[in-house]
């Protein structure tokens, strides 16, 4: 299924990642205030990757890998050796800790949002601040940001602890001073936003709609008309959600369904329209008294064949992968990865070249697809597997040189207030984190 192509030990616990849409770029949001921003390693051509004329432009250490003989038909990542991640820039975003970031609906922006009450946007390129828009308060004392989505090039949503949800108009190029919109879809803080695609009718082609869970309840919201609907109460804290095209009633598969981790380590299906209650449930971890709760998840590529399945971070650190067509867990070897022993994942999401990114504690990783890292042939008397597996290319390509900009927010690095602030609530507390662990290969 999938292997690790390479892994980053970070200086504190991270909060929040937020990947580009449309270029390998990672940037992750520390409990100290930090924000920094990552190259992934890069993806090469399958045609580069069997053509000898490239060995001239390798060092001595990738032509001394390529000439080593493949074993049981592919060679391992360490062998390859370009799985690297390099540093863009770094700075000291937020006093206290940055909770959650966003990218524009384009990626042409970023925003981040901290427990110092304010929203940042920057260019994602050196992380330059452009504006800054102060949290709204609640009931005069500071409302701690949770979740922020840029729900189209339009509009950006912010999500807070009170169980407030603002929307922030984009539409001068940058955040105003105000919020233009404040709804309540929730009583507890906002723990995930999914936007809503839009449906044929549509004249924008963009989302206008968006789903939300807070607390145990979802709740489904309007940019013009407010807060739509409202579930029953689930009995279960709701952690995460994503939406999930393709699937739906008999009678109208297109209709799409959203997904939602809860607490207890259940992943509950909500048919699109129908927000009152859950229509089915699939049991991820089962224990007496609720499973490790399901901390973050995300939906399969459909590029990468697997069919409609999940990968969900559980609250022992572990990834696992969920078919939502046989609606149980996957039980197939290398269906269960190993983010960390003592912390799960607080994020897990799938880049632009489709690997798996997770991060929690003071780890990113990030995963490859088997098939992509195979290498060398196979005879003619293997079975099918191995023969499919060898007409996969080599995804990974060279990094860059790994040096780190001059910072950019002054006014907050002369700042040594590292206060971690009121961290998100979560289902299941966790363990004390271990040490960071060390680079897959050399090179990171």
């Amino acid at each position: 299924m999938l292997e690790n192509l390479c892994t980053l030990p970070l200086n504190a616990d991270v909060f929040t990642t937020a990947l580009h849409p449309s270029k390998p770029l990672l940037t992750i949001g520390l409990a100290n205030g930090r924000v920094e921003t990552f190259r992934l390693p890069a993806v090469s051509s399958s045609e580069n990757d069997g053509d000898d004329d490239d060995d001239d432009d390798d060092d001595d250490a990738t032509k001394a890998n390529k000439a080593k003989p493949p074993v049981n038909g592919r060679r391992s990542l360490a062998e390859i050796g370009r799985g690297t991640i390099d540093s863009i820039w770094q700075t000291r975003r937020h006093k206290g800790s940055c909770r959650t970031l966003a990218y524009s609906y384009d990626g042409a922006a970023m925003y981040s949002a901290g427990t110092d009450g304010l929203v940042k946007h920057f260019s994602p390129e050196d992380g330059r601040v452009i504006s800054k828009m102060a949290i709204p308060s609640r009931s005069g004392e500071p409302d701690g940001p949770s979740m922020l989505h840029a729900l189209n090039p339009q509009a950006l949503l912010l999500g807070c602890d009170s169980g407030a949800l603002h929307l922030i108009d984009l539409r001068d190029g940058a955040p105003g001073q105000k919020p233009a919109q404040t709804h309540f879809p929730h009583d507890d803080y906002i723990s995930a936003v999914v936007a809503m695609p839009p449906t044929a009718e549509s004249t924008s082609g963009v989302p206008k709609q968006w789903i939300t869970t807070g607390g145990t309840t979802l709740a489904a919201t309007d940019w013009r008309k407010g807060v739509m609907k409202r579930s029953e109460d689930q009995e279960d804290e709701l952690l995460c959600a994503t939406f999930v095209p393709g699937m739906g009633p008999k009678k109208n598969r297109n209709n799409g369904m959203v997904a939602v981790g809860t607490a207890t380590g259940v992943v509950t299906l909500w048919d699109r329209g129908v927000w009152d209650d859950q229509q089915e449930r699939i049991v991820v971890d089962q224990a007496r008294g609720g499973g490790e709760s399901i901390d973050a998840l995300a939906l399969v590529p459909q590029e990468l064949g697997w069919g409609k399945k999940l990968v969900v971070a559980a609250g022992d650190g572990t990834l696992r992968v969920v078919d939502l067509v046989r609606r149980k867990q996957d039980s197939e070897p290398g269906s269960i990865l190993r983010h960390d022993d003592a912390e799960a994942a607080v994020s897990v999401a799938f880049d632009c070249h489709n690997r798996l990114i997770s991060a929690g504690g003071k780890t990113i990783k990030v995963w490859q697809e088997l098939s992509e890292l195979q290498g060398g042939g196979s005879s003619e008397d293997e079975d099918d597997d191995e023969e499919e597996d060898d007409d996969d290319s080599d995804d990974e390509g060279a990094g860059g040189s790994g040096k780190r900009a001059a910072d950019s927010d002054d006014e907050d690095d002369d700042d040594s207030d590292d206060s971690d602030g009121p961290r998100k609530k979560r289902g299941k507390r966790r363990k004390t984190p271990k040490k960071p662990s060390e680079f897959s290969f050399p090179g990171l």
